[in-house]
This record gives structure tokens, C-alpha cells and sequence, in this order.
């Protein structure tokens, strides 16, 4: 895994896109992963080179003892970039994220190109909601809360195959690290630090967001020099996970194109790969090819991955119950394993899983199936 040493700091970070393609790095919501803009990113890759990270205390990041301000949240980003060697980037932020977008904008004018504020507001009273929040996952774990954030992360139309995936993400976070950031949150206020930003800046909100209203996004837009704001229809807190295609779409007409680059379809696949297999799988593969096999690499991360999976005519569920059909036909137990948890996470319910297996025991084969079962159980232990 790609992790940064910051003083004190072990980061996790992801960079996706083009070697030579503008910059456009982002900070994520509390409680949240890299994997949050999967969906965003598999649109930007082929034009921009995405950097995602994980917050302190969250995802892969390791959690330091201690209270932390937002300004150290927003020190890490800065410290990625000098260790990156990026001297400058476009900023994309939510919530968490956003604040941390608005105070490296307006500490750091020079490195900011264009700045994306999503879901967020200058400040997030009262302090005291945060402190108690921080307490409870403190004293209980994230287990206390995860519900109570998923009914504000999401809108009651969600996929539910998405909740449950972001469900179990966020039982991941340190706990720790959790309350840590929801303290820096609580004493965090850029008010004054606003008339600071120069950045040509798009402000988004979404319209079931009970968190970052519409109207805070408007007084938000207000209070930035010449700041455009949009809103997105029918979804609530995370909206870059539940309308990420409109998120995207919105992000790619606000940022300044660039300039095509033959990297493109290899960005493109590679961004469908870590959307659909995960970042961690996907960098291991990476990793261990060699230089012997990263033409292999390069071969199906252009042709497979982005050819064939990014293809829009079939959605990613509709291609993964194809690949593991496919897989039970052809006797292909690893590579049958591999794409299991991504077809759930790509919408494949626990049902249609088991309709897909005794469908494929016409076709392909009772013995094939009952290895195909065995498979799930192992894979997956008991889906009901």
C-alpha cells in the first residue's frame, strides 16, 4: 500500500490518471474512505490525475494519540502534496473534506487551482453535538452511531447494497480517530478566512442533505469572491457516492479541461479496476508484477477494464453476474472468489446470487455449481 510518512503522520493515498494530467486531490467526509469517490474518480481519471487519501485516524490512515485541529487535517494534505511533488492542484472537498478545502485554499492561494466545496459550510455548530458524538464513539465505538449517520449520509432511495457496503466501511474507523476528527470539527470555524480564498470556486449541496443544507451552501457560495453554487437533486449527505455520475458531471464542466494524453485508457481502466476490485487488490497486483508482467498488467487494465468494463451499454452489476457466470462454466474457482464481493458491492443481491448459481447448474453443470456454492460459503460464509 502507498502510505506517506508526514512527521508524525502514516497517510494512505491512491493516485489514479494520466502521469502528466492536472492534479485534483481529495479530501473525504468524515467517517469515510478513498473508496467514497470511486464513482467520481472513474469519470475524472481519463482527464485528471485523481489523488484520494485517507484522513488521519481513518481507513488505512493510522491514528496518533492525541487532539488534533482542523488545521492538521488540512497540514497532512499539504504534506502530501511537498512529498508527492505536486506544487499545485485542483481541490475537491466534502463535508469534513470541504472545510479542509477551504482552509488549504486560503492559506495556500498560489496552490490552489480550482476549489470544489461539497456538502459543507464554513462551520458546523453547535460544538457541543460534536463533543457528545465524540464521546459515545469513544465510550461505545462507531457501532452506537452508524445508523443514525447512514439515515443523514444517505436518502431513504438509496441502494440498499450500498448502504450496507458503506455500513461496514465505516465500522472500520479507529474509533479514536473518529472523535478526533468530529473535535476538530466542533472547534473549527473559517468564517473570517473566507474573504481569503481566490480560487475560482463551485459550491454544491444536495437537496435531502439534513446535515449541509441548500441554504448553507448558498451562504457559503455568498461568502467567496465570485463562487458559482449548484444543487443535486433528490440525495442527501454523500451525494458523490449516491449521484456520483452527476457529481462528475458537474465537477468535469466546472474544472478547466485538459489537454488529451495517451495515458487515458489505461487511467480510465485502471480507475473501473479499483472501483469494481478495490484499491488495496488492484495495487497488490501492481506491485507484484514486476517488470515482467506489467506489460500483462497494462494489457487488461486497458483492454478489460477499460475497454469491456467501461463500457456503459452494461451496468456493472449486469457485468458481474456475465463474468461469474462465466467463471462457474469454465471451472475458474480463484477468478469465480475474486469477483464475489465486488458483484455485491456492485448491487448483486444475496437472492440473485443464488438464482445466477442454480440458473448456471442447467447450463454448466451440477458438479460445477456445488463447487460454486462451496466457493460462496468460503468466500462469503452464509449470505442469509
Amino acid at each position: 500500500m502507498p502510505i506517506a510518512e508526514l512527521n508524525e503522520q502514516k497517510i494512505f493515498y491512491d493516485i489514479t490518471g494520466p502521469h502528466a494530467a492536472p492534479v485534483v486531490a481529495f479530501s473525504n467526509s468524515l467517517g469515510a474512505t478513498v473508496e467514497m469517490w470511486d464513482g467520481v474518480v472513474r469519470a475524472l481519471a481519463p482527464h485528471y490525475r485523481c489523488l484520494r487519501y485517507d484522513a488521519r485516524g481513518h481507513g488505512r490512515s493510522a491514528h496518533q494519540a492525541g487532539p488534533a485541529a482542523l488545521r492538521d487535517y488540512t497540514d497532512d494534505l499539504v504534506q502530501l502534496l511537498d512529498q508527492l511533488d505536486i506544487g499545485q492542484a485542483h481541490i475537491v472537498g466534502l463535508s469534513m473534506g470541504g472545510m479542509v478545502a477551504q482552509d488549504f485554499a486560503s492559506r495556500y492561494p498560489a496552490r490552489t487551482g480550482h476549489l470544489a466545496l461539497l456538502a459543507t459550510a464554513s462551520a458546523l455548530p453547535p460544538a457541543e453535538t460534536w463533543l457528545a458524538r465524540a464521546r459515545t464513539v469513544r465510550e461505545e465505538g462507531l457501532g452506537a452511531i452508524v445508523e443514525a449517520v447512514l439515515q443523514r449520509w444517505f436518502s431513504p432511495s438509496a441502494d440498499t447494497a450500498m448502504v450496507a457496503l458503506n455500513r461496514t466501511r465505516i465500522l472500520g474507523i479507529d474509533a479514536h480517530g473518529y472523535a478526533a476528527a468530529c473535535e476538530a470539527i466542533a472547534h473549527a470555524d473559517l468564517g473570517a478566512q473566507l474573504a481569503l480564498i481566490k480560487a475560482p470556486t463551485l459550491v454544491l449541496a444536495a437537496t435531502l442533505d439534513p446535515v449541509t443544507t441548500v441554504a448553507m451552501g448558498q451562504n457559503l457560495a455568498t461568502g467567496i469572491a465570485g463562487a458559482k453554487f449548484a444543487s443535486v437533486a433528490d440525495a442527501a449527505h454523500l451525494f458523490a457516492i449516491e449521484r456520483a455520475a452527476e457529481t462528475a458531471a458537474l465537477l468535469l464542466d466546472f474544472l478547466p479541461p485538459a489537454h488529451p494524453n495517451t495515458d487515458a485508457p489505461f487511467a480510465s481502466g485502471l480507475a473501473n479496476r479499483k472501483a469494481v476490485l478495490g484499491v488495496d487488490h488492484v495495487q497488490r497486483s501492481l506491485d507484484k508484477a514486476g517488470s515482467f508482467g506489467q506489460p500483462w498488467q497494462d494489457f487488461i487494465t486497458r483492454i478489460a477494464w477499460g475497454e469491456m468494463w467501461g463500457d456503459a451499454t452494461l451496468p456493472f452489476k449486469t457485468r458481474s453476474l456475465v463474468t461469474l457466470a462465466m467463471m462457474i462454466a469454465l471451472g475458474r474457482e480463484a477468478e469465480f472468489k475474486l469477483h464475489l464481493r465486488p458483484a455485491l458491492k456492485n448491487g448483486v443481491t444475496p437472492a440473485e446470487l443464488r438464482a445466477l448459481l442454480m440458473h448456471a447448474a442447467v447450463y454448466a453443470g451440477v458438479p460445477a455449481v456445488n463447487g460454486a456454492f462451496a466457493a460462496v460459503r468460503e468466500e462469503l460464509g452464509d449470505l442469509e
